[in-house]
């Protein structure tokens, strides 16, 4: 148990992310992702512009710079646990809550001439109620794969990697099983939180009662707010996204083969299947 959300992988541990980052990382790559590297830290206006603010409030975290005329001095400094709101500034950047928002920021202001894949792992951070190990912690790994451009292509990325993630897990030897989420992706009073609810647009793969990933359809909405057009169109792109959460991935294979040794077996064997 990690009661602060913040756990230290020993070399076992951390062979297996690597591993698992690898394989998910490759899926992209031989369809012709391109891989990019995201900021440690986004705008919040940036976040704020995607609705993050409105639909997620609940595991929000931002980043601020010490008030240096407030800051605690002498004895009171090394006995520091915490910073009370009156000695910070105000909090311009957040750590970000998901590897894909980094894209889209990215990329705004563009025109792609064709479909784009491009793939990305980054740490994301999250308050939740409690933190429990492997299973959900505050910082975490996520890998992505990001499809933006026509409508087709961004669905089709969906599907294929649908199939390819439920086989994997059945190579490891996981239950699994593929389900819609709940999210409030879209403001719960707009006509896209309506036309949410006829059509999902987020699905996860849940071993026991633990989602380890998702496939999430976006339809144009990060093409509108970030002004990501196709070229020659002056169409705003479709956008997806396939994320892994690779700590839960761990949390689940090592209850299911009991220690890392059998894991790192098992990836072998899953990748070649």
């Amino acid at each position: 148990m990690e009661p602060n959300g913040l756990l230290f992988l020993r070399a076992d541990e951390a062979a297996a992310l690597h591993r698992l980052d690898r394989t998910f990382a490759e899926w992209g790559t031989a369809r012709g992702a391109e891989p990019v590297v995201g900021p440690a830290l986004l705008p919040v206006a940036g976040l704020a512009k995607l609705d993050y603010y409105q639909n997620f409030p609940h595991q929000a975290l931002t980043v601020s710079s010490l008030d240096l005329e407030r800051r605690p001095q002498g004895e009171a400094a090394t006995a520091t646990t915490a910073f009370p709101p009156d000695q910070l500034l105000p909090a311009e950047v957040a750590p970000p809550p998901a590897t894909c928002y980094a894209v889209y920021l990215g990329l705004e202001g563009t025109e792609l001439e064709r479909d784009t894949l491009v793939t990305l792992v980054g740490r994301c951070f999250r308050r939740e109620e409690k933190y429990t190990g492997l299973r959900r912690l505050l910082g975490f790994h996520m890998r992505e794969i990001v499809a933006l451009g026509s409508q087709e292509f961004v669905e089709d990325h969906l599907e294929r990697s649908s199939r390819r993630i439920l086989a994997f897990a059945e190579a490891l030897g996981l239950e699994m099983r593929k389900e819609p989420a709940s999210d409030p992706f879209f403001d719960g009073e707009g006509p896209r939180a309506k036309l949410q609810m006829l059509s999902p647009v987020k699905y996860e793969f849940l071993v026991g009662d633990l989602a380890i990933g998702s496939v999430n359809k976006h339809r144009n909405f990060f093409g509108e707010r970030c002004d990501i057009r196709i070229a020659g169109t002056g169409r705003p792109v479709f956008t997806s996204c396939v994320a892994f959460g690779l700590e839960r991935w761990l949390a689940v294979l090592h209850e299911k083969h009991g220690d890392w040794a059998a894991v790192a077996t098992a990836l072998d064997k899953a990748a070649v299947a």
